[in-house]
């Protein structure tokens, strides 16, 4: 999974984007210059079911996070611009919300909903122009032959113009499994799915839970969105020293968790992903999976030999294996249960494949 950090200039999204990867790699996306970089998810979780194990090695979830160029009104209406964000499974939008007389603002003021709403138009905007140019060309095609697939596409894409017209999101309309199919190729900017990051200044740092709240409740419900508070600078600060020091002076500021801690959590729910758990002398690790995976299809995320020849999977949640302390131990109070390959693995689960 691949998220595209994106923001208006001057908005902090590129420390940030430091703070979560410490990359400093260039890449392409598409045809677009950009950055990459990947973060490690911390988990808790996953370091309690590694102190029963004590392995060898600790592998962490991991997020792919994309550094693209500043958003400005001549950027999203480049096509090779837009064409890199279509490829990327989600955004990070930064939002600006401290002041900083030293630092200009693109549109003159600092206003985080009037950015917001700014960007979300673009993008709006720009799905706009692919629906009406792929109609146009439907009717065109249907004049020339008769198909029931061409009439249902153009029906469809008639009533996603609908919302578009009136500035809405697609990401707000709901579709079903047959619709989101015929429309994936289109890779809509509006549709997928949208973390708003506010970036707030240092007097405002102990309020980090409070600002989401209230922005929230100025926005209304937002369906496949989140909010996520952060505060860049005292971050960027606190990204230079040991881990300890570093929790040390994050607590002096009010700050409940790091920004890394706080973006990967909100990246993972956003984008309706879960963790999994397997764990042995030599590693114990995290595996990242869609929501609602089967037993059958986690066994293949961790090797394609084990989906092919599934038998079972013994399964526990990891507050009963570290509860009980050991395999062993949760195995003689009969903790451990064996799931088919229908199973819905759960968020926390830890498993162990059996196959042939």
């Amino acid at each position: 999974m691949r998220t595209a950090i994106i923001g208006l200039p001057q908005t902090g999204k590129t420390s940030l984007f430091s703070i979560l990867t410490g990359a400093q790699q260039a890449t392409r996306l598409g045809s677009l210059a950009a950055r990459v970089g990947v973060a490690r998810v911390p988990d808790a979780r996953l370091d309690a079911v590694a102190a029963v194990f004590r392995p060898a090695k600790v592998t962490h979830a991991t997020i792919e996070y994309v550094d693209t160029p500043p958003v400005s009104r001549e950027a999203l209406r480049d096509p090779a611009y837009l064409a890199g964000l279509r490829i990327v499974d989600g955004f990070a939008h930064v939002l600006r919300c401290f002041q900083d007389e030293r630092v200009p603002h693109e549109l003159g003021s600092v206003d985080p909903l009037r950015d917001l709403v700014h960007v979300e138009t673009e993008l709006i905007l720009s799905d706009l122009v692919v629906v009406e140019k792929r109609i146009e060309r439907l009717d065109k095609d249907r004049k020339k032959v008769k198909s029931q697939e061409l009439e249902q596409e153009a029906e469809l894409l008639q009533r996603l113009k609908e919302p578009l017209e009136g500035g809405r999101p697609l990401r707000e309309v709901e579709l079903s499994d047959d619709e989101q199919k015929r429309i994936r190729g289109f890779q809509f900017l509006s549709q997928k799915p949208m973390l708003w990051v506010l970036n707030l200044g240092e007097e405002d740092a102990p309020r980090l839970h409070e600002m989401e709240a209230e922005f929230r409740a100025r926005l209304g419900p937002k369906p496949r969105t989140a909010i996520v508070a952060v505060c860049g600078k005292i971050e960027a600060e606190l990204s230079e020293l040991p881990a300890e020091e570093a929790q040390q002076y994050r607590a002096s500021f009010g700050l409940p968790d790091s920004a890394l801690e706080r973006i990967t959590s909100a990246t993972l729910s956003l984008l309706g992903l879960i963790s999994f758990f397997t764990g042995s002398q030599p590693e114990v690790r995290a595996w990242t999976v869609p929501r609602n995976t089967t037993a059958l299809k986690a066994a293949g995320a961790i090797h394609s030999d084990f989906e092919e020849r599934f038998i079972r999977a013994e399964v526990i949640p990891w507050q009963a294996l570290v509860e009980a302390g050991s395999v062993a131990a949760a195995r003689e109070r009969g903790l451990l249960r064996l799931e088919g390959k229908d199973y819905i693995v759960q968020d926390g689960d830890v498993l162990q494949i059996r196959h042939g």
